[in-house]
């Protein structure tokens, strides 16, 4: 009985967060600004990103996870709370210091944090993300002709 019950409300949450987010891309949708200083325009990532979350809520609300814990999953507890309330206020730090620190340093940095807090090797968490922080910056900038900030790292030719 609880397991339905859980099932249950694992799929109302993933069918309201659908509709919120067909929601957003159709407002997003019919967004023009008036000026395009990206090749892609604005509005193209965001969809992008809504588009992807409604088809893994779209298999939730058709296929939800099985409930039962294999002994390899952490049970849902206090600690797995701790843990993502943490990365929720890592996620919000990042966004408060991703202007003045610019992309590199701040993902870098954010990444390892996260990284760390689930359980990942100092060495390889920092090198990791710092790779990858790195590369996403090259790809986006360079390539996509986005414009990301490079906050503290401007003095440096990239």
């Amino acid at each position: 009985m609880i397991i339905r019950h859980a099932a249950l409300l694992q799929r109302l949450f993933a069918a309201a967060w659908l509709l919120a987010c067909i929601a957003l891309a159709l407002i997003g949708w019919g967004y023009h600004a008036e000026f395009s200083y990206e090749p892609v325009g604005p509005r193209a990532y965001p969809l992008l990103c809504l588009g992807l979350m409604v088809v893994g809520l779209a298999w939730l609300i058709a296929r939800p996870p099985r409930l039962a814990h294999g002994a390899d999953e952490a049970p849902m507890d206090g600690a797995l709370l701790c843990k993502a309330g943490a990365c929720i206020a890592l996620l919000l730090g990042y966004a408060a210091v991703f202007e003045p620190l610019g992309f590199v340093v701040s993902s870098a940095f954010a990444g390892s944090a996260i990284a760390l807090l689930y359980g990942g090797r100092p060495r390889a968490s920092v090198f990791t993300c710092s790779l990858l922080s790195i590369g996403l910056y090259l790809l986006f900038d360079r390539l996509l002709e986005v414009p990301l900030p490079l906050g503290v790292l401007e003095r440096f030719p990239f």
